[in-house]
Order: C-alpha cells, then structure tokens, then sequence
C-alpha cells in the first residue's frame, strides 16, 4: 500500500521498549511502517505528503486518560481566574467587575480556575467581596479543582440557600459567626448549579469543538471525557453525539456517563444500549462515574487521618457515607456491563470503592473488567495489594503535584505527600498507571506533568517522594499506551506500529535527553489525527 503521509528525518519514539525510528508511514487512518528514512520511503507515491521532521521527537499521540473536555470548552468562554491571569484578590475581583459591566442586569457571572493558596490574600473570597463586584447579577466562581465555589448573595437567594440552610448530605455550605460566607463544597453546590442557566445544545457543541481543537496544539488526541451529564444531564450526551455526527469531535472520546446518585444519566444509556465499549474509535461509551470524595487542596478528600490543624475530625467528606449505597450502585452497573471509574482520591474514599468492587466481581467476576479508581491520589499499602488482586486500575494526574503539591505540604503530613501519587510503585505491580490533568482543574498540557512524573517536583521547584519519578520514557508511556490500557484499546492506540491508528505528536526538540527543564521549554509542532495532520505550528 502506499503511504498517504510520511514523516521522515527525526526520532520517531515508537514505544515503550521498542527501538526508535528515523521515519513513519501511514496511509487509511493507520500505521504501516516504521524504520529508517531509506526503508520507509519505498511506500512513498506520487501523491504522498512528506514531512520532514529535522531531527524533531514524534510520539504516538497523547491520551489524557482523564478530563473534561465539555466543560473545559465552555471554561473558555467564562471569566478566567487561573493564578497566570488573576494571582491577587484585586485581580480576581477586577475580572469579575469587568464582566459584570458587560452583563445586563441579571444576568450570571461565572468564573472558574481560582486557587485561594496561591491569592495574594491566601484564603476566598467572600461573597460579600462578590457582592462588590458583581452588585446586579448572580455570580458564581469555582475554584481550580471544581470541588469548592463562593456564590454571592444573589446567587445564594435564587438557589434558596439561607442563612440557616443546613449543610446537605456529602457537603458544607460554610458559615463565620453564624453568617453565610458564600463558599459551598461538593453537594452544596447543586443547588446553585440548578438554577443557573442551562446550555444550549448547540453551545456545547461549540464548546467540544473548541476545546479539542485546543487540545490539538499539545499533540492531544484521545481523552477520555470524566463526565458526561454532570451538569446538564442528557444534553450533554446529545452533544457528543452530535458533533461526532457532524464531524465536529476533534479528538478521540472515550465518554463517561455520570451514574451518581441525583446526577445520572445512566438509566437513559441503558435503554439506547450506550454501554461501555459501544461506539466507534471516535467516540466511544467509557465508564462509569460516582463520586466517592471532593479534593485534597480544598480539604474535602475522605482520609482516614486529619488533615493539619486543630481539627481532629477535619478528614474530608464522604459524599455518600453509606458504604451499603455505594456497593448497590456499583453493583448495578457491573452486572450490566459497565466498567466503573469512581472518583476517590482520599484512601477513605478508597477503601469504600475496593470495597464496593470486591462485592461486584464475586458477585459477577469478570477478571479483565478493569475497574479504575479516578484521582487515587492518597492510598495505603494493603489498598494496592487489593488493587493488583483485582486488576483495578488507577488513573492518577501527577500534574496535581506539579500545581498543589507546596499547598499539601500545608495541609498533610509530609510523608503522606512523599506517598501521595506512587507512580513508581504502580508500575512495579504491573498496574499500568496512566496520565492526565483534571483539566480544567490544572492546565491541559502534558510536559510540565512529564516534568513532574519524571522529577516529582512542583512548579516552586520542591521534591516530593523523589523514589517515585519514572524516566522520561516511562512518562511517555503512561500518557500514551497506559491511558489505551485503561479505556481497552491497547491493540487500537497507543504505539507507534503498524495496524495501530495513525496518532502523532510531534514535538519541536527529544527532551528525552538533556537536563528535565528541557520538557517544560519543549513544545508541540505538529499533530496527526487518523493520518491526517490537524495542526502546525507557524513557522
């Protein structure tokens, strides 16, 4: 067969344990040959494109084995609060101010991406301080790990959350001297989420294109989607469909269905058959998603030990404490069919979800379900032998110790920290860790969480459990066959070999080799989606 694309001239990084390439053929949305320039050009035609890499670093693409791509595009539209564009109370509320002046009357003003660790303040804003800036509309922030938000009053009032609403089951609505402060963790946020306007079917579309088209630029193209229905139910489904009907998807979708309790929309996939594995390698149905926990910077992951402070008690929240509800849940899915892929990332949250898998798969065994735990951040020992027991996967962000790992010295004891993300000790039980950002809870690109997998530093440059850091091939490795691994597309995606989908990454320098700070200046020149190239970089 003759090639349709060759990129030639480079070091073309095939796989883990496989030897590196001068070139790469691929002609109908696959791989036909990898080898040396002279080997590879005798599938050359006169209709091929050849591109000549200039001793640049090609990969397999990049899978992101956990995000949320909907969200992150309509993140895009919402005023951005990262710490990069907003760092200072001033700042932040300036942003908010701003847009507020644009907005009519009534309207909302939301805004996403805060870290009050990394604020000039160090602590959140309030919701009087919203009130300020935003004095005529609702407005609703959510902080950078999307557990935790602050709602002024406006917003409070049309959610009917008073000054004497209790705390819900699974959350906190915060209080300081018997008063509102505006910030609301985990299921005290649904009721603000309820009122708030919904989306358009067509902004979400939109919002898909957008996102993936950006992702595009990282050499990102699979990611597995952590959250279908979170917000707007089965719109969002419908959303995915449609911009994969229409030729809008831009990247590999491996989607997750919410199944949680009071955000599911997993009876609906049952009736139209959208169980895991069910489509095409486009989009494809992935797990299911629960929530056992919220987050470790916002104090809300569910530890059996407290976190720093006064506070014995301060250990997290489970978000459905009964361990019973959870297990019928779980149990429910499995014998349909699915595979889980729970959020816990406190080892408390852990144990209920081990729990809950060791009841289904005696119930139903299935030795190759590959259950996954989302986050999995903070395990123990025992919890790893009973994940190498049943094969349950973990899908970690190393990025989270790039962004917040200074912010958990604060928080958790500094051995637990060290502990905390054992990629080292994944790898050696044979649990094909893979890699991921949250995004938009850290940014979306992958090197600095290559950095970070390979030098377990933050970005303030402190080492935390250096016996965990992976060379940079293993990295490699875990955002690109490992994340195949975990969606069961290992044999489709993921290495660079003939019959495999024809996904590359090319990068503008190996920052394989040199000093590790070479991996956060490296970055992505050209991407290939199916054999077709999707993005270049000017110039």
């Amino acid at each position: 067969m003759t090639a349709e694309l060759i990129l030639t001239g480079g070091k073309v990084w095939c796989g883990l344990g496989l030897p590196d390439a001068e070139a790469v053929a691929m002609g109908g949305g696959r791989v036909l040959a990898t080898g040396s320039a002279e080997e590879v050009a005798a599938l050359e035609g006169p209709d091929t494109r050849v591109i000549d890499l200039a001793g640049r670093l090609a990969t397999p693409g990049i899978n992101d084995a956990h995000m949320h791509l909907l969200p992150y595009g309509l993140a895009m539209a919402e005023v951005d609060l990262r710490p990069k564009v907003a760092p200072t109370l001033d700042a932040l509320l300036g942003a908010l101010r701003s847009r507020a002046a644009r907005t009519p009357a009534g309207g909302w003003v939301v805004g996403r991406g805060y870290d009050h660790f990394q604020l000039d303040v160090g602590r959140h804003p309030t919701r009087d301080e919203l009130d300020q800036a935003c004095p005529e509309n609702p407005c609703y922030i959510v902080r950078t790990d999307g557990h935790l938000a602050v709602a002024n009053t406006r917003a409070l009032s049309l959610a009917g959350i008073g000054e004497n609403t209790p705390s819900p089951e699974g959350g906190l609505i915060e209080r300081k001297e018997g008063r509102l402060t505006g910030l609301l963790a985990e299921t005290a946020r649904e009721p603000i989420i309820e009122v708030m306007p919904r989306t358009t079917p067509e902004a979400m579309v939109e919002a898909i294109e957008r996102g993936g088209r950006d992702l595009w630029t990282y050499g990102i193209t699979s990611v597995m989607e952590a959250a279908i229905g979170l917000r707007d139910g089965w719109s969002e489904m419908e959303a995915y469909r449609t911009a994969h009907a229409e030729g809008r998807l831009p990247v590999r979708v491996w989607g997750t269905v919410m199944g949680d309790k009071g955000r599911t929309i997993l009876a609906r996939c049952r009736e139209e058959g959208l169980v895991t594995g069910a489509g095409d390698d486009m989009f494809r149905i992935g797990g299911v998603k629960i929530f056992t926990d919220g987050s470790a910077g916002g104090r809300t992951a569910a530890m059996t030990w407290p976190y720093l402070g006064d506070d014995p008690a301060d250990k997290g929240i489970l978000c459905i404490p009964d361990d019973a509800e959870v297990a019928s849940m779980v149990l429910e899915a499995h014998r349909a069919g699915y595979t889980m892929a729970i959020h816990a990332i406190g080892d408390a949250a852990i144990d209920q979800v081990l729990d809950a898998y060791e009841a289904a798969l005696k119930d139903t065994p299935d030795p190759d379900r590959r259950h996954r735990i989302e986050h999995c951040g903070w395990l123990r020992p025992d919890q790893m032998d009973r994940m190498t027991a049943m094969c349950v996967l973990p899908v970690p962000q190393p990025a989270f110790l790039y962004y917040f790992g200074d912010l958990y010295l604060t928080l958790a004891p500094a051995d637990k920290v060290a502990a905390s993300h054992p990629m080292r000790t994944w790898i050696e039980r044979g649990l094909e860790p893979s890699a991921s950002t949250d995004c938009p809870v850290t940014e979306i690109a992958p090197l600095p969480n290559i950095y970070t997998m390979v030098t377990r530093r933050t970005s303030k440059g402190t080492e935390i459990g250096p016996e965990h850091a992976l060379s940079v091939e293993e990295a490699l490795h875990a955002y690109t066959y490992a994340s195949a691994y975990a969606e069961k597309a290992e044999g489709v995606k993921g290495r660079l070999v003939p019959g495999q989908l024809a996904d590359v990454a090319v990068f503008d320098r190996d920052f394989r080799t040199g000093p590790p700070e070479g991996i956060l200046e490296a970055q992505c020149d050209l991407t290939v989606l199916g054999g077709r190239v999707v993005f270049g970089r000017a110039g």
